[in-house]
């Protein structure tokens, strides 16, 4: 899944070298962080949040169809971890 969040990312933004995706679990399934530079934070959202839905639809979709339960966190700049996992 965090290679879905991230090709889909990369192909959003004008820094992909600066996209950094995560994965972490917690008790009601995984969590995938999504964090890029702050002057493409816009392009990851989106007007109105429309892109950062799509994004969230797409992964919710994959992950039903291996039975996951799945949730896309975008983070901050100030809350972005320091390098990838």
């Amino acid at each position: 899944m965090t290679n879905l969040v991230k090709t889909i990312a990369r192909s959003l933004v004008d820094k992909p070298e600066e996209v950094i995706v995560t994965e972490t679990s917690d008790r009601h399934g995984s969590v995938i962080k999504l964090s890029v530079a702050s002057d493409d934070m816009g392009k990851v959202i989106g007007k109105q949040g429309r892109i950062a839905k799509a994004i969230r639809t797409v992964v919710k979709a994959c992950a039903m169809k291996e039975n996951k339960n799945v949730t896309v966190e975008i983070l901050r700049e100030d809350e972005a971890p320091v390098t990838e996992e």
